[in-house]
């Protein structure tokens, strides 16, 4: 009989559940503003300011559709702004707003927690290791 495997079970449990555990631990250090799908958009945006929509859309993995939905929710509540691009008149640029660069550190501390807890009881080798793995999951399902 053949053994039946669970690693992609596994990885869609791990995902839904630290999605839970990551949006407590954001309303327990006072960001409720941002839900975890949201904060996927902001932290391509902490590392890259300015940039437009279509970039974004591929750097988050959202679909352009989806993206805008979530930008329009994001500028109401004020995280964002939507520029003209200074070399592309037809080009909008997506940049955090001076609110929401107050929001980065303590979002950035909550996924430094979540980290810790991912990884809590693995040695330096085995960490590499796991992401060695996750990495090797991830271009497969690119290709």
């Amino acid at each position: 009989m053949k053994v039946q495997r669970a690693g992609g079970h596994l990885i869609s449990k791990i995902h839904h559940l630290s999605g839970r555990v990551f949006n407590k631990k954001l309303k327990e250090n006072g960001i409720d503003e941002l839900n975890l799908a949201q904060g996927r958009i902001m932290f391509v945006l902490w590392r890259s300011n300015g940039i437009p929509i279509q970039r974004l859309a591929a750097e988050t993995g959202l679909g352009k559709s989806t993206l805008t939905s979530m930008l329009d929710r994001l500028e109401q509540a004020g995280q964002i702004n939507r520029i003209p691009s200074p070399d592309d008149r037809r080009q909008i640029l997506i940049v955090a707003s001076e609110k929401n660069l107050v929001a980065m550190k303590k979002y950035v501390q909550v996924s430094q927690e979540m980290n810790e807890l991912f990884y809590q009881g693995f040695t330096a080798d085995e960490i590499d290791q796991v992401e060695s793995y996750l990495q090797r999951i991830l271009n497969n399902l690119l290709e």
